[in-house]
């Protein structure tokens, strides 16, 4: 199986299916450290919030959430037989995924046009689009 431009391969090269893909992940990346006070934060959720309410409204709108901080992860692994449980984030970084929307659409080029608002909403916040396997 392999995923090429939103589009879901099964098979060998002679006998491969494509299947459109609908869903995406729209992972939303902060950086690290507390939140921006209530009068940045405010208006940014009213938009965001706008914003869900008209993905809704269109059909799109399948699930979204804002994470707790990375500090409040808890990593499980498995090596040998035993499963080591750590605290923490899994890696170390400058950003981390703090929030994400899951949507419905018909391709990559609508995703990308809810993507767009999204992360204008959100600026200066990167928002990463990548579609569901089937």
């Amino acid at each position: 199986m392999s995923i090429w431009n939103g589009v879901v391969r099964v098979g060998g090269d002679s006998t491969h299916q494509e299947v459109g893909m609908n869903q995406y992940l729209l992972s939303i990346y902060q950086p690290d450290g507390p939140p921006p006070g209530p009068e940045v934060l405010g208006p940014i959720l009213r938009e965001l919030q706008a914003l869900n309410e008209e993905m809704q409204a269109a059909g799109v709108w399948v699930f979204a959430a804002g994470l707790h901080p990375p500090e409040t992860a808890t990593v499980l692994k498995a090596s040998q037989g035993e499963v080591l449980v750590t605290d923490g984030p899994f890696t170390e970084g400058k950003e981390h995924l703090g929030g994400f929307t899951v949507i419905n659409v018909e391709d990559l080029d609508a995703a990308l046009g809810w993507a767009r608002r999204l992360a204008k909403v959100l600026s200066p916040l990167s928002v990463e689009v990548r579609p569901f396997q089937s």
